[in-house]
């Protein structure tokens, strides 16, 4: 969601205060001292790459008996008492930090156990506050009541950043998207106003972090951009919102317009969203930090004392807490990453492009299908980013986030090719490839890929099935509240049982 708590600084700079003039050009000439300090840092290669290592982050939805959100999640982290799990935007949400691990070997597998074993547990202790927990996308259930300000998470920086977008933005939060038809009905269309950031809330996702050296950054990036609009396409798990059945992923339009600090008339000029999918393929780590300082006023200008071109020259490697913090509020799908770890810096490319669930297994399964074809392409002696242009990525970015599975997507040397078909002709072969020059073991190669190539044969995502299932008790006779709630409370069953969404009835 908006702030995560690795890589970013979000939370460890933030006070609850009013920003000033002076504090706003000291904190633009603070990033810029950043900049100098991380271009003399990529030159003079100070920077540990032991060996490739792989982060997830797992954000979760709480709800009660009825299906409805359960606003709990302080008193449900508290029965948890466990630092993997924090806070997030709104009281509804929790999130589950994964510590990192080495990419090779079994740490597929092992990483599918121990997140079993971590959300069994929060699971268990939540039912304790009368909660469960939820893997979804965006929680079906959600009411306009739910995006009250009141419901934000009680912690300082989500009520400063929420007041420091509508300071920016001016005006009350336009929600505004039309859906692909559900059964025999035509489009449905959502069209609101939101008087706070909280519907943001209703965008939990999986965020997967993967360490690169810095000459390999780029290609990386690169790749995970390409990759983009496939992983929605056949990992969408957010079709509806408000009631209304809208796109196959509709946390994509929902995150963009939750938090768009830009009215209309800055719109109509071409400024930049702060959820970005970007603009142009890059050489170095470098230039996505500097399009951040050149394009966005910084939302929360709360500069540190370091001096981090005197750290460089020390000897020292520098916080970058400003470049760090600014980062941390343009919500890139794919985000660089500049990070400390016992005061050794390293880079990270953290995609941000996944919903949570439907289940444990399928969450790694993307995983693994995500490392690996990324890890294939930045391989290749063509790259696939030289024979695409950036807008190609981006328009199926956004067209495998409305449609899932019935999309058509550009790939070079395909041309116009549904999501399944690309996966199992091309790009399947390629994760297996991939994650074999990652290191990774056999037996966990075939179990991850293995729920991709069913996925695709089945052509059923978490997001096709909601929909169907929707659509079957409304033509019984449900209206759609009732639908929803009773298609949700299956939903958790089948999520608890471990299957993946592929095998799960439509009964």
């Amino acid at each position: 969601m908006l702030a995560d708590e690795r890589g970013d600084g979000m939370g460890k700079h933030v006070t609850s205060r009013a920003f000033t003039p002076v504090d706003r050009q000291r904190y633009r000439d603070k990033m810029q001292r950043g900049l100098d300090a991380l271009a003399r840092m990529l030159a003079e290669g100070n920077f540990s790459f032991p060996h490739q290592q792989m982060g997830l982050e797992m954000e979760l939805s709480l709800i009660d008996e009825r299906m409805d959100p359960s606003m709990s999640n302080s008193v449900v982290l508290e029965k948890i008492n466990d630092p993997s799990f924090t806070t997030e935007l709104g009281q509804h949400n929790i999130e589950l930090n994964v510590l990192p691990r080495a990419l090779a070997g079994d740490g597929a597998l092992e990483l599918e156990h121990e997140l079993r074993k971590a959300l069994r547990r929060a699971d268990g202790k939540a039912q304790d506050a009368n909660a469960k927990l939820v893997l979804i996308g965006t929680l079906p259930t959600l009411r306009r009541s739910h995006f009250d300000p009141g419901w934000l998470s009680h912690d300082p920086r989500y009520s400063l950043l929420n007041e420091q977008i509508f300071t920016a933005k001016g005006e009350e939060m336009l929600l505004d998207m039309e859906g692909a038809p559900l059964g025999d009905g035509g489009p449905e269309q959502l069209r609101c106003y939101a008087d706070s950031i909280v519907p943001e809330s209703a965008c939990t996702s999986v965020q997967l972090h993967l360490q690169v050296a810095p000459e390999d950054f780029a290609a990386h990036w690169n790749a995970a951009q390409c990759l983009a609009g496939v992983q929605l396409a056949i990992g969408a798990n957010s079709p509806f919102l408000l009631g209304k059945a809208l796109w196959h992923e509709t946390r994509v339009p929902l995150f963009q317009q939750a938090t768009d600090t830009r009215p209309q008339e800055l719109k109509n000029q071409g400024v930049r969203p702060r959820v970005w999918f970007g603009e142009r393929w890059i050489t170095s780590i470098f230039d996505l930090f500097e399009e951040n300082v050149r394009y966005f006023p910084a939302l929360l200008p709360e500069p540190e004392e370091e001096d981090p071109v005197a750290a460089v020259q020390a000897g020292r490697a520098p916080t970058l807490a400003e470049l760090r913090l600014h980062n941390g509020t343009v919500w890139r799908w794919n985000r660089p990453v500049y990070d400390l770890v016992d005061g050794v810096p390293h880079l990270r490319v953290e995609n941000r492009v996944l919903p949570s669930g439907p289940s444990v297994r399928d969450v790694v399964a993307n995983a693994a299908f995500f490392y690996g074809v990324q890890r294939a392409l930045t391989e290749q002696d063509r790259p696939v980013w030289t024979q695409m242009s950036f807008a190609a990525a981006e328009e199926n970015f956004y067209t495998g986030a409305r449609h899932g599975m019935d999309a058509h997507l550009y790939w070079p040397g395909a041309g116009w090719i549904t999501p399944d078909e690309l996966v199992l002709r091309r790009l399947l072969p390629m994760a297996h490839e991939g994650l074999r020059l990652c290191g990774v073991s056999d037996a966990a190669r075939e179990h991850a890929l293995g729920v991709i190539e069913a996925r695709c044969l089945r052509k059923q995502t978490g997001s096709s099935w909601q929909r169907d299932v929707v659509a079957r008790l409304e033509q019984r006779g449900h209206d759609r509240p009732a639908a929803l709630a009773a298609m949700l409370r299956r939903y958790v069953e089948l999520s608890d049982s471990g299957e993946p969404v592929h095998a799960w009835p439509l009964e």
